[in-house]
């Protein structure tokens, strides 16, 4: 497994050093609304996306459905071709089928594209233990492997870093003269990559989709280094979440309209790879095509109907950038590899709700996830269920600073909603208390707990002078 710092009170302690971070919080604000706004205008040149995305979502409905079909379809058209398929249980069993691989390839060296699930299962961590280097191709993935993080986002994994953070580390690691110019950044990790790329005995990659009428694995990317990555070295590994299936050739064409426009506001990434097979007599390619298809907590999640859903993600990472909670807290806040609002359902999924009980309420429900989400997952709606399901199988922690639980809390609150008279006394006492804190409209700061949480981060807005029930008294009176 990639390393995690999941904990039940872990993410709080993260979330307030990234609030207190400006730097941090300007690079998330900058990029996630500059990503959010080139989807809005993709977006809007197409009439039908609501029609696309509909048939993406159906689409994924009958893979889940049916995936020991299409799997067993996948595999057996890979081999056909003369790839060859390796099936993993587990991170662990992940890793080592990619280590043995290499020892038989003799590889000492890879290069890596771009693969979350990598991420995931710790692959490099396997592979320097096994004395194999692995060095990323992917410019943000090089720069974050430089810094020693991980990715921060699941499309652009060094969105918490400006060009000028960039410049440091690669006059510290590459020993270049120090620039801001992008253009500058760039030309220096392509020299630094291009002789990886010479020597590395094996590439190993991600999929986006793996199509089950041909045995077709899909790269999409936007620099070329897959391409790099799985032609120049003799060995080629592709690592495939289960997840990753689609039925037919055909239907590659609705989900290609919709990751790119959704993800990064293209109409189409600049390369999209279709991979079937090893080379043939008279082509450029690997002389080996290996398949590893992971399940590490997947087949899990299949079983589960209400969650089942969470599987449909294509890993555009267009919930993220409209989620205000990822777009404060940024995407190491959420302990592990993937973060924001898919974060907050596959990784308690994954590694299980007791590890990752917080996660789930890292969200304001405010469905601005569900709304841009390409394959229409309804975040939100499992958001809850999950939260339902943290409060059913462990003890709703005490809140920091306060003398109560929060199921204490919870049930003040009820008993309160549930009498008139109560409320009413409580709104009356709160709008007499809230004069020592409110300023024009607004309170910035509440010494007490719990809302003294809500307030390290925002502002709380005042009540107001007279309770709706008071306002309506006086109009129907004034009306008469």
């Amino acid at each position: 497994m990639s390393e995690t710092r999941i904990g039940t009170t872990d993410i709080h302690a993260r979330v307030r050093a990234a609030l207190k971070d400006a730097h941090l919080q300007e690079a998330y604000r900058s990029s996630t609304l500059r990503l959010y706004t080139h989807r809005l205008q993709a977006v809007s040149e197409v009439p039908s996306f609501e029609r696309l995305r509909d048939r993406a979502q159906a689409l994924k409905r009958q893979v889940m459905e049916h995936l020991d079909y299409y799997l067993a379809q996948f595999a057996d058209n890979v081999e056909r071709r003369g790839g060859h398929v390796h099936w993993a249980a587990s991170a662990e069993e992940a890793c080592g089928i990619v280590g043995e691989i290499a020892a038989r390839a003799g590889a000492s060296e890879i290069v890596k594209a771009k693969t979350m699930l990598s991420e995931e299962i710790g692959l490099n961590r396997a592979l320097e233990a096994a004395g194999i280097r692995p060095f990323e191709t992917d410019l943000g993935e090089f720069i974050v492997q430089l810094s020693g993080e991980g990715p921060a986002h699941i499309v652009a994994p060094a969105m918490h870093l400006t060009r000028h953070d960039v410049s440091d580390l690669f006059v510290r690691h590459l020993h270049s003269e120090p620039t801001a110019v992008p253009e500058q950044l760039t030309a220096i990790a392509r020299r630094a990559l291009r002789e990886k790329f010479a020597r590395a005995g094996m590439g190993v990659t991600g999929v986006n989709f793996a199509v089950a009428e041909t045995g077709t694995v899909v790269l999409v990317e936007n620099e070329g280094n897959i391409r790099f990555s799985t032609t120049a070295p003799r060995v080629h590994v592709a690592l495939v979440g289960i997840e990753k299936i689609i039925p037919r050739l055909a239907d590659l064409a609705v989900f290609l309209r919709v990751l790119g426009r959704s993800g990064t506001g293209q109409k189409l990434t600049v390369y999209t790879s279709l991979l079937t097979g090893p080379r043939r007599p008279g082509e450029d390619g690997p002389e080996e095509m290996h398949v590893v298809l992971v399940d590490n907590g997947r087949v899990e999640t299949l079983a589960n109907e209400k969650m089942r859903e969470a599987l449909y993600c294509i890993r555009c990472g267009a919930c993220l950038n409209a989620c205000p909670v990822y777009r404060k807290i940024g995407g190491h806040a959420y302990g592990w590899v993937y973060s924001g609002p898919i974060g907050a359902l596959v990784t308690p999924q994954f590694l299980g709700l007791e590890k990752a009980r917080e996660l789930p309420f890292a969200s304001s429900l405010c469905a601005a996830c569900r709304d841009v989400c390409p394959v229409k997952i309804n975040i939100p709606d499992l958001l809850l269920h999950l939260r339902a399901e943290a409060q059913e199988q462990t003890p709703a922690p005490r809140l920091p600073r306060s003398p109560i639980s929060e199921r204490t809390a919870m049930r003040l609150w009820a008993w309160t909603m549930e009498r008139p008279w109560a409320y009413a006394l409580g709104s009356r006492l709160a709008r007499l208390g809230q004069r020592l804190f409110a300023r024009q409209g607004w309170i910035q700061k509440v010494p007490l707990s719990p809302l003294s949480r809500w307030t390290e981060g925002r502002d709380l807005p005042a009540l107001a002078p007279k309770s709706f029930r008071e306002r309506w008294k006086e109009i129907s009176t004034s009306s008469q």
